[in-house]
């Protein structure tokens, strides 16, 4: 047997491992084809001058959304940007059908933020990283 370690994988070796889950989780999940798994995307938010100020990557993972980062710039924060890009997310989310949003954050990011839109916590990592604690949180989608 030989294994290697791939920083860049190939389309060929993910695809490989995708239809591998697929395939296993198809007994147990035979709705996972209606939804876009694998599906990644972006949420920007520009000034009056065009430039990017703030914005959040995700993905989809069978009925649900990943919301992977979320950024505002320092001059953007508290102006409700960041709410609108959540906001934004969730109509994105709910028209593909997704039942829920999940994320995670550490504790001097934006637990707070989160959980005034909405997100719950439902469970935390002590000292990871190290000397800090990491948040996992969900938004339920109606």
């Amino acid at each position: 047997m030989k294994i290697e370690v791939s920083v860049q994988p190939s389309e060929h070796q993910l695809q490989v491992i995708s239809d591998g889950i697929s395939a296993f989780n198809a007994p147990y999940l035979p709705n996972d084809g209606e939804f876009e798994s694998g599906l990644r995307f972006a949420i920007m938010a520009q000034n009056e001058q065009g430039e990017y100020v703030g914005g959040l990557q995700a993905s989809v993972v069978w009925s649900y959304c990943v919301l992977e980062l979320l950024w505002l710039s320092e001059e953007t924060r508290g102006q409700g940007v960041g709410s609108q890009l959540i906001e934004h997310l969730a109509a994105f989310a709910k028209e593909k059908q997704l039942t829920q949003i999940r994320t995670e954050t550490l504790d001097f990011q934006a637990k707070p933020f989160y959980e005034k839109q909405g997100f719950k916590v439902y469970g935390e990592i002590n000292d990871s990283p190290k000397g800090h604690k990491t948040y996992f949180l969900v938004k339920a989608l109606a």
